[in-house]
């Protein structure tokens, strides 16, 4: 983490902040950073490869800020919420606490098991065992 970054990499994430519009397309899979990178190495910013980035981004612009500025992370949630597919939850949900279920099995065998051994049973067993776990004889 103490590496700094190559300049090229640095003017093209420049880049990507003023087109918003190439991380929606990396995010739905339409690309990929890596070959977008090497285009804009290659290729430069004025290319025509990037027109189509430049002339949403231009007007896309006003349409962000003002959503942030009136309701902030408030209308971010209510835009996910809206991108969720209920079906995906639901299993994530049942998943998980299937996952919670196994979880507190597992930890009342253990706090179970816990108290037999410090009922009875582990007085009566504790003057049987002999007080050293390694017995050593002299020849």
């Amino acid at each position: 983490m103490g590496k700094s970054l190559h300049p090229k990499v640095k003017e093209f994430k420049g880049f990507v902040k003023k087109h918003p519009k190439i991380v929606k397309e990396v995010r739905n899979g339409d690309a990929n950073w890596q070959d977008l990178f090497e285009d804009w190495y290659l290729l430069g910013e004025d290319d025509t490869r990037w027109d189509k980035y430049k002339n949403e981004a231009a007007t896309e612009k006003p349409s962000t800020t003002t959503p942030e500025s009136k309701g902030g992370w408030m209308d971010q949630v209510g835009e996910m919420v809206k991108k969720m597919d209920a079906n995906q939850m639901q299993q994530h949900i049942n998943s998980l606490s299937e996952a919670l279920g196994a979880v507190q099995g597992v930890l009342s065998q253990f706090q179970s098991g816990s108290n037999r051994e410090s009922g009875t049973a582990a007085k009566t067993e504790a003057p049987s065992k002999p007080s050293h776990p390694f017995s050593f004889r002299k020849d």
